[in-house]
């Protein structure tokens, strides 16, 4: 999603947020009943995140080697790691929406992990246009760091995406030209022998891309420390009745306007396979599957080897029915998106229906959420 519509949708939503009524029950929210659901939850948190740094590390050193000696076999090392990493990085975005380290107005990297969509052509060649982007360009941008590639980030359009997962997975993969598969960019676009390339700048594509991922792992391990220190202290401080908002508004808004309406809806409309979360690599369903997933961790409380008293839990202790409710909705979520068939951008065209199942599946457990909000005097008006 664009900076714009992300402040957008973080803004309104805190905002309608803030505002609450009087509880049928007349029970507040207390430390004894939300402390170790707030614990369970950073610590699923911290860990998930710890997880996506080692991934991005084991991807650091994959594309170092693809870098270092560009071969068919390196290429798919390197592609393989992308793909493990954002196992991982898609259980994460449950933890968005509420201004927390990874969507802080001043300085959360949410941006530049995971914009989209991407003008290619801002980076790199397209079909057709073979001296464009950044890396074609080494009068304007003479040494390629990490810093500049923050910098250009969103720079002068929502679509000029320099950074994060999906700058990283055009530079493996390529534009998806396949009607049935993902993109197929050569080894070759990054080969130092004039006589083997296919493609201008191979040495400055091999910087970029380690510049990208070196990028990456910086940004998770920021995440990773302030969970771990400041950002953790002050989440745990927090009134009850707020800590259980921040939780309920990221699943909402991941499971609505996010998930249901910007990633799946839009693209269904549209037919467009601009429109698709991971469209080079083809990779839109896991990301959709593994969104799913991460708000299950958070809903259950449980993630790897960390369980503990969940908001489930919390939940069931004032009403089980409800409780029990969005359970089984996320189960059926879940079960509707691994429906899908895989790629995504055929899926939107041929298979419209478990498109639009997953959606309403979606919407479903979406408008439970705001009902358990409102058993907790919360009331979570999403868009």
């Amino acid at each position: 999603m664009n900076a714009t519509r992300r402040a957008s949708l973080a803004l309104t939503a805190l905002l309608l947020a803030a505002c609450s009524t009087s509880s049928d029950d007349g029970q507040p929210l207390t430390a004894e009943e939300v402390d170790p659901v707030a614990s369970t939850y950073a610590d699923i948190v911290l860990t998930s995140y710890t997880d996506a740094r080692v991934l991005a590390e084991d991807l650091r050193i994959a594309v170092d080697a693809f870098v270092g000696s560009p071969s068919e076999a390196s290429l798919e090392d390197a592609r393989a790691a992308w793909l493990a990493a954002r196992e991982v990085y898609g259980q994460t975005e449950a933890y968005r929406f509420y201004d927390g380290p990874i969507d802080d107005p001043t300085d959360g990297p949410e941006g530049q992990l995971n914009a989209w969509p991407m003008d290619e052509a801002y980076v790199d060649y397209v079909e057709g246009m073979p001296e464009v982007g950044i890396i074609n360009d080494p009068t304007t941008y003479p040494d390629i760091t990490i810093e500049l590639l923050s910098e250009l980030n969103e720079l002068n359009g929502e679509t000029n995406i320099s950074t994060g997962y999906h700058a990283i997975e055009f530079l493996l993969w390529g534009q998806d030209l396949s009607e049935d598969g993902p993109g197929a960019r050569p080894y070759t676009d990054y080969v130092l022998d004039e006589e083997e390339a296919t493609a201008l700048n191979p040495e400055r594509r091999g910087e970029y891309l380690l510049a990208a991922v070196d990028l990456l792992v910086e940004d998770l391990a920021g995440l990773e420390a302030e969970w771990e220190g400041s950002y953790g202290e002050e989440f745990a401080a927090a009134e009850p009745r707020e800590i259980v908002r921040r939780i309920l508004l990221g699943l909402g808004s991941l499971s609505g306007a996010e998930l249901a309406g910007e990633r799946m809806e839009v693209a269904l409309e549209t037919r467009d396979q601009e429109d698709e979360h991971s469209c080079f690599s083809d990779n839109t369903h896991r990301d959709i599957i593994t969104d799913i997933m991460g708000m299950q961790n958070v809903y259950l409380g449980s993630y790897g080897d960390v369980s503990g008293d969940s908001v489930y839990d919390l939940v069931a202790a004032r009403d089980q029915e409800l409780a029990d409710r969005l359970r089984d909705e996320m189960a059926a979520s879940l079960s509707a998106a691994e429906a899908i068939p895989a790629p995504f951008d055929q899926a939107i065209i041929d298979d419209r229906e478990s498109v639009q199942a997953t959606i309403d599946a979606l919407r479903a457990q979406t408008d439970t959420i705001v009902e358990i909000a409102t058993l907790f005097d919360i009331n979570l008006a999403l868009e």
